[in-house]
């Protein structure tokens, strides 16, 4: 006899899996692409050309991103709102960190959606924001950038976003692996959750390094760890020498 899986059933494991993919997908690529601004204005442009280069872009942007982001940012604050929190009653850690995930993803909803309408859509320049979008201007993508993360309170909003986006991603990656039957038992458990808490300082650490590398070169790190490898100057080709003619 089938197995009838109820509509919530569905609708949270649908839940869960555009969370992992393709939006935590997502996350650790822009991130990875945020990070080349250490190297400078050359190289983070080039890499969001790159991006913009891509064949069926729009498609992408629609059915690997949008409508997953809709639908997860959607159902997540119906499942925020449904929640009953019993942290005062019940004081557990998994009900603080069940509380702190859902806190992030309220927090997140406002901060993706500033995200998006502003650097894909070039919205909010009448808050000393800048007007012209990232999305079709890959040769000013620094500068547009840039320019926005003199604002400390963009700054600030900026790093927050990131760390409620790894922190919502790492603990999203635990609640997966163990409703979905992937860890089974509690020192399995608390070893995934320390692999995923990892993961989410990782993320974090890279994009809040990458928002100040907008400010100085290599963002928080040594300068040194950033500097272009030295351009190996080509000696000089020689001209070909005729040879003589009897």
């Amino acid at each position: 006899m089938a197995a009838k899986f109820s509509r919530t059933f569905l609708l949270r494991k649908l839940h869960q899996l555009t969370g992992i993919v393709p939006l935590g997908l997502f996350f650790g690529v822009h991130m990875f692409t945020n990070a080349k601004a250490m190297n400078g204005p050359e190289v983070f442009n080039q890499a969001v050309g790159d991006i913009h280069h891509l064949p069926f872009l729009l498609f992408i942007e629609i059915f690997g991103i949008f409508v997953p982001l809709l639908y997860h940012s959607v159902y997540g604050i119906f499942i925020s709102v449904e929640a009953r929190n019993n942290v005062l009653t019940y004081g557990y850690g998994r009900n603080w960190l069940y509380l702190f995930q859902r806190v992030s993803g309220i927090f997140l909803f406002v901060f993706i959606l500033f995200h998006l309408l502003h650097f894909r859509f070039g919205l909010f320049s009448g808050f000393g924001l800048t007007d012209v979008a990232v999305a079709g201007n890959a040769d000013r993508a620094f500068g547009i950038v840039a320019a926005d993360m003199q604002s400390a309170g963009i700054l600030i909003f900026y790093i927050l976003g990131v760390f409620a986006t790894a922190w919502h991603l790492g603990y999203g990656i635990f609640l997966f692996a163990v409703d979905w039957g992937l860890v089974i038992g509690n020192k399995a458990q608390r070893l995934t959750l320390a692999v995923c808490a990892l993961i989410g300082f990782g993320l974090f650490a890279a994009g809040a390094n990458s928002a100040f590398s907008f400010i100085r070169p290599c963002g928080l790190l040594p300068a040194v760890l950033c500097e272009p490898a030295a351009e190996v100057q080509a000696a000089p080709a020689q001209a070909p020498v005729e040879s003589e003619r009897f």
